[in-house]
């Protein structure tokens, strides 16, 4: 069973004057969180093959702290500004047999985890919002360039305060 990581990224500061919000670095507590999600994803051995992220510079340090190795990584400037509609097209699109990760924003991340759980509403981790460098992981029984909503069931969904 295939499984989609989708990682909302760490927790960025605000934009300075003049600075584009593709540009605003992550908050030193932002680099804490993915650290420390990295050491929990690693000890419990649940890493994925290939990591897919918005090439923002708070997205681009947010795989960098997570530190998960030798994974091939590729960066997308579409991911920045997609929709949950388009974002689905650029997983189905990877045609990757291994488990994939997703590092992206809100509220595309939250909308889409909503989206691809069978059975969402039952899930109250789902519910009360996709916090900074939250991650949610869903298997499916098809290969990921099939998967389709309300098609997946959740696995896990993490968020900072559960890796302190």
């Amino acid at each position: 069973m295939p499984r989609l990581y989708l990682l909302r990224h760490a927790k960025a500061g605000w934009a300075c004057p003049g600075q584009r919000d593709f540009d605003r670095p992550l908050e030193g507590i932002g680099i804490d969180d993915a650290t420390r999600l990295g050491s929990e994803l690693r000890s419990r051995k649940s890493l994925p093959g290939k990591v897919v992220s918005s090439s923002s510079v708070r997205t681009r340090q947010t795989v960098e702290a997570l530190t998960l190795g030798n994974l091939t990584v590729e960066y997308l400037d579409a991911l920045y500004e997609a929709t949950p509609v388009q974002t689905l097209e650029i997983i189905q699109a990877q045609k990757t047999d291994s488990d994939l990760m997703i590092v992206g924003h809100n509220p595309v991340m939250e909308d889409l985890a909503t989206a691809l759980v069978k059975n969402a509403g039952s899930h109250p981790e789902l519910q009360g919002g996709f916090p900074t460098c939250g991650l949610a992981i869903i298997a499916f029984e098809e290969p990921l360039e099939r998967i389709e909503p309300g098609s997946g069931t959740l696995e896990l969904f993490l968020r900072p305060s559960d890796t302190k």
